[in-house]
């Protein structure tokens, strides 16, 4: 395993793990109150599977209730957002998936935030109108980091202006920080989520290891002393300790 995940699982079990009953794994709170520890939001298996026919990888998370059923509540402004996601923490480099090369974790988040929407190019709720379906659940890719100045230990990395030169994937929603849009086709159905990435958009690697998570979120544009977007509640880690040890089964 590369040296950044087994950073990445050091700094987590260090930063945020206290476990609560098996349910919420963080004792502080996130400034906007995060939801419950749902059945929808604890996870009972994942797996991410190569289907060599079809050239794409099969992402998937089984949860203990109803996969996609719980969203957030808005609060009717960015500052403050609330986004629940379903997370894939990997061993894949960020510049797999078009980003620079940057010393953090490449994820795939399946997230819903009803306050915005960051996918202009997808129209998820498919009604012609590519700008009012944030809390649809949908795909990003996001690089994260260990960020103490939240209650749940991460944040997506941001990077500054005035600071070296960065790429970004080009269906990147144009923010400050290692987020992708890439929207790729989320399957929900009953404790089962799914999603279809094909290979030669991970520059066509297919052997990986990975583990899954489900997290409150929140955006900060107000406050300097918080990221921009950081994790303030782990709901479930199905490995139970972030060490990303499951390998991608090829079939």
């Amino acid at each position: 395993m590369r040296h950044v995940a087994r950073m990445f699982g050091l700094a987590m079990l260090s930063a945020l793990l206290v476990l609560d009953g098996g349910s919420l794994l963080t004792a502080a709170q996130s400034p906007v109150a995060s939801p419950e520890a749902s059945p929808d939001l604890l996870l009972t298996g994942a797996a991410v599977t190569h289907n060599s026919d079809l050239g794409v990888l099969i992402f998937e998370q089984q949860v203990d209730g109803t996969a996609g059923a719980t969203v957030p509540d808005p609060v009717g402004q960015l500052d403050g957002a609330p986004v629940l996601g379903h997370v894939f923490p990997t061993t894949l480099s960020p510049t797999a998936v078009g980003f620079s090369e940057v010393d953090g974790i490449l994820a795939l988040a399946v997230t819903s935030h009803p306050d915005f929407d960051d996918t202009p190019l997808w129209d998820e709720n498919v009604d012609g109108i590519y700008d009012n379906d944030g809390v649809v659940y949908h795909t990003h890719w996001v690089v994260v980091g260990p960020d103490e100045r939240v209650s749940g230990g991460l944040a997506v990395l941001e990077f500054h202006s005035n600071g070296a030169a960065v790429t970004l994937p080009p269906t990147a929603p144009g923010m400050p920080m290692y987020m992708d849009s890439p929207g790729f086709a989320v399957q929900l159905n009953g404790d089962t989520l799914k999603v279809l990435v094909p290979v030669d958009r991970v520059g066509n690697q297919t052997e990986f290891n990975y583990d899954a998570v489900t997290a409150y979120l929140e955006v900060n544009t107000s406050d300097p002393d918080r990221p921009m977007l950081g994790v303030y509640a782990v709901y479930s880690v199905l490995s139970g300790d972030l060490s990303l040890p499951y390998a991608v089964v090829q079939s």
